[in-house]
């Protein structure tokens, strides 16, 4: 059996905040994060064996690269620290912390400081989103689109539609389900934002079309931030039992899919399955596997993807709250509320929460973590044990799930 992966701490930053305006870049983000990171966990730099940093972009939004090294620029006492950077869009914050548990499971390494590092608000809404469109198959797809992502998951939405059947009310119910659990989250970037009923509606003023038939409430933010996680195995809690005195968490099951880049090559290749995305299905199927998870009734909550709302609604099937394009049903039910069967993005997800994009697979993590140890303030699922996570790169060309439980 490989070694156990225990969560020590961790640290997320403000996602209001705006780096740039404040005239701050990576090595203040990174010198936030690392220290408090550090400081949760309990632990000095110099107790780091190795160092995995997710990051997306930062080239194209600040032309800085080699982001392996900034955690030892900033913080001197992580010089000599092995430290690599790890890429896969939206899903680099959890490649990251796949990286740093199989150092750990491999025994190389007994303590992975897991960072995930984005700036993203250093230039235009439009030159950002072009930004982020390098996550599509460049050249191939999406040619016709202003916006590179709504375009896509609208055209997913499209799919579902013709499959299944969608009601566009749906999606807009799940904006509004992450806006207001947004409120009461400290690091949300949108808990002090105001709506009307026409926020959640088709309602061409106050909730504007942005791409085919996702508008403005359905999409996640252009965010700044950063999050971290500290992994230790069983040897480093043998050596430490000072740490072990308090409730951890501990990843219990991981899955891991990659398939190719367009949408439409997804799209052709499930056509006879019941899954719009079978990969995604098998990666949360592994994660449960691994966790001896018999099926989704055994988690508390989860924490996922909703880049838009298309990306949450298929995940609701997808992790088996429904059957295969009956997402609606437990939209309709109330089952995604806190206090519901089973609450969906507890946190405000990335529509309410914010989505700096390489450390949203990291920041999950953390929020089942403070979820399964008592610690998530005023967003604390009552009595949770065990929560899933789900984190998509692109049009969920990589995906990434976690099953994290109490000790």
């Amino acid at each position: 059996m490989p070694e156990a992966v225990w969560i020590l701490g961790g640290f997320q930053t403000d996602y209001a905040r705006n780096w740039s305006r404040a005239g701050d870049g990576f090595a203040e983000l990174a010198g936030q994060v690392v220290r408090g990171t550090l400081e949760d966990a309990r632990l000095a730099p110099e107790d780091v064996d190795v160092i995995h940093v997710g990051n997306a972009f930062g080239q194209l939004f600040t032309g800085q690269g080699q982001l392996g090294g900034m955690p030892a620029t900033v913080v001197p006492e992580l010089w000599d620290t092995p430290a690599a950077r790890h890429e896969a869009a939206c899903a680099s914050g959890g490649v990251a912390a796949l990286a740093a548990m199989a150092d750990i499971e491999a025994g190389r390494y007994d303590c992975a400081l897991v960072l995930g590092l984005e700036l993203e608000r250093t230039v235009s809404g439009d030159d950002a989103a072009g930004h982020l469109g390098a996550a599509a198959w460049v050249g191939h797809e999406g040619e016709d689109a202003r916006f590179m992502w709504p375009y896509m998951f609208s055209a997913l939405a499209d799919e579902y539609d013709r499959r299944y059947g969608l009601d566009d009310s749906h999606l807009r119910a799940v904006a509004e389900l992450n806006f207001r659990n947004a409120r009461a989250n400290p690091n949300a970037q949108t808990r002090g934002w105001t709506f009307t009923e026409g926020s959640f509606r088709a309602d061409d003023a106050a909730n504007p079309v942005v791409e085919g038939r996702l508008r403005r409430t359905d999409c996640s933010q252009i965010t700044d931030g950063g999050a971290g996680v500290v992994l230790v195995g069983e040897r480093f809690l043998a050596r430490r039992p000072d740490l072990a005195r308090e409730p951890l968490a501990r990843i219990l099951g991981w899955g891991h899919r990659t398939v190719g880049l367009p949408l439409a090559q997804k799209l052709e290749r499930s056509a006879d399955d019941p899954y719009v995305l079978p990969h995604v299905r098998r990666a949360v199927l592994d994660a449960f596997r691994r966790a001896g998870t018999a099926d989704v009734d055994d988690l508390d909550g989860i924490e996922t993807h909703d880049c838009f709302t298309m990306s949450e609604y298929a995940a609701i099937d997808h992790f088996g709250i429904t059957g295969p394009g009956e997402s609606w049903k437990a939209i309709e039910n109330g089952d995604l509320e806190i206090g519901g069967r089973i609450p969906v993005n507890p946190s405000g997800g990335l529509i309410g929460g914010g989505h700096p994009v390489g450390a949203t697979g990291v920041r999950m993590v953390l929020d089942a973590a403070r979820q399964v140890t008592g610690r998530a303030g005023d967003y604390q699922v009552e009595g949770a044990r065990r929560f899933g996570t789900l984190n998509i790169g692109g049009s969920t060309t990589t995906t990434v799930a976690f099953v994290v439980g109490a000790d």
